[in-house]
């Protein structure tokens, strides 16, 4: 009797590891991939240059929203449409028009009074980037009389700026091709947005500088218009599938992104 209480245990052990190995990710619903993608594709909305979008090199496209729009767009069975546009305020106009039906971004408070948002995936410093040849060395030091800071145009960078530099000049920079000439040229002491886009503009500087420390936080997510709500339970039910099968850290350590904090479990913006 014993022995085939114990054969009976073994067996359960070996079938909660079967199973558990079996375990796939939740599949979206009839009524969520309509939504998501109405028309059976996803036109993902991407901006050049930043690794939490999109960048292009020899070997192909990558970057956290390209990558995991892919997997979203393999998941719902549709075809996936990479939209590039510019600069990230061209992008989050036609999100918000409804033009694309997912990007990756910022949940800024501002945002999602005009767009709808996953729970977090990861989360960003913001910080400063400074030429070689910079006297600045600190934060602290940065807002100071005539320094120039740049922001990128229509950013949440820009925003949260506005009401906290005292004496520093805030320019406002198109895109970020745009931003790395100024700061090359010195018509830019500073440049301020998340550092996984700062160390990606510092690697095309040599000897630029990221500052240590951080002003803020960024909360990516996956961002779609309003008004597609039966959509949302399952994007978030995405991030903790994606989180858990480690497809998120993968995707962070293919575009060599660096500044996050974590990409855990994620947490409503």
């Amino acid at each position: 009797m014993a022995r085939h209480f114990r054969n009976f245990l073994k067996f359960a052990a070996l079938a909660a590891v079967l199973l558990a190995g079996c375990a796939t990710a939740v599949p979206p619903s009839v009524e969520a991939a309509h939504t998501l993608a109405p028309n059976e594709t996803l036109r993902v909305g991407l901006y050049p240059g930043s690794p939490t979008s999109i960048i292009e090199d020899p070997k192909g496209a990558k970057g956290l929203g390209y990558d995991l729009g892919k997997e979203l767009a393999k998941r719902l069975g549709v075809s996936f449409v990479p939209v590039v546009f510019p600069k990230n305020a061209d992008l989050l106009a036609a999100l918000k028009a409804g033009k694309v039906d997912l990007s990756f971004t910022n949940a800024s408070p501002q945002r999602q009074k005009e767009m709808d948002f996953s729970a977090t995936v990861l989360e960003a410093e913001k910080g400063y980037l400074v030429a070689g040849a910079s006297p600045i060395h600190e934060l602290v030091e940065v807002d100071q009389p005539s320094m120039r800071i740049g922001v990128s145009q229509g950013s949440t960078t820009e925003s949260e700026l506005r009401g906290e530099l005292k004496q520093a000049l805030m320019v406002r920079v198109a895109t970020l091709d745009d931003a790395t000439q100024m700061l090359s040229s010195g018509q830019l002491d500073v440049f301020a947005t998340n550092k996984a886009i700062l160390f990606e503009l510092s690697d095309r500087l040599p000897g630029a500088r990221v500052l240590d420390g951080r002003w803020g936080l960024e909360h990516f997510a996956f961002a779609i218009p309003k008004g597609r709500d039966p959509a949302l339970a399952y994007l978030n039910q995405l991030v903790a599938d994606l989180q858990a099968e480690g497809l998120v850290n993968q995707a962070v350590a293919r575009v060599g992104l660096r500044g996050t904090l974590s990409t855990g479990a994620g947490s409503s913006p």
